[in-house]
């Protein structure tokens, strides 16, 4: 299979979320329901002071994520997603829910988590490496990164073991690998950003 040299434009997602209001089936899917469960359970510190999920989609995961945060900072580039993310976490007051492009539109603030899940492997090379670098410019010290991809066989720019091994390679300079997990459907790896020196 041929993998797509750029970062996938939004006219891709738009499609999708135009045919299907939840189209990889947050709401239904065993699979993502275990994923979450997963991916909650990974997670170093049991609350976090300032948390940022991109690529949020729907919503489905920032509501349980917002159970372990006092702020929790969520973005996508599909407006009838980002509204579909700010209906389902409505009745929760720290979570705010942004349109934004990654990396173009990362935010200037500073977290202590951030969840980077199912989305690194549709960036090309430049946009993935400059998302790393917001990402280390914006993690605390001490901070924790976790990465979360599927693991199947598509046309995207990165797989998703390309995607978890390119930003722990780049990362390494500002963040180290605390703790890794795999199924045969998906991987979580979590880092955690290096003390200030």
């Amino acid at each position: 299979m041929t993998r797509r040299t750029q970062t996938l434009p939004e006219d891709y997602f738009l499609g999708i979320y135009a045919s299907d209001p939840d189209p990889w089936r947050f709401t239904t899917s065993s699979y993502e329901r275990d994923k979450y469960a997963a991916t909650l359970a990974a997670l170093p510190q049991a609350r976090y002071r300032a948390a940022f999920e991109p690529a949020c989609s729907i919503g489905v995961f920032t509501r349980a994520l917002s159970e372990r945060c006092e702020r929790l900072l969520a973005t996508d580039l599909v407006q009838a997603a980002v509204e579909a993310a700010r209906s389902r976490c409505a009745d929760r007051t720290h979570v705010e829910v942004r349109s934004g492009t990654m990396p173009a539109d990362w935010p200037a603030e500073r977290f202590d988590l951030i969840v980077l899940s199912e989305f690194l492997y549709f960036l090309a090379p430049a946009d993935f490496a400059e998302l790393v670098r917001r990402a280390g410019a914006t993690i605390e010290p001490g901070g924790d990164i976790v990465l979360v991809h599927w693991l199947g066989e598509t046309d995207y720019p990165l797989s998703g073991d390309g995607a978890a091994e390119s930003f722990i390679r780049l990362a390494a300079s500002f963040a180290q690998v605390l703790y890794q997990s795999r199924t045969a459907d998906y991987r979580i790896d979590v880092l955690r950003a290096r003390p200030a020196s």
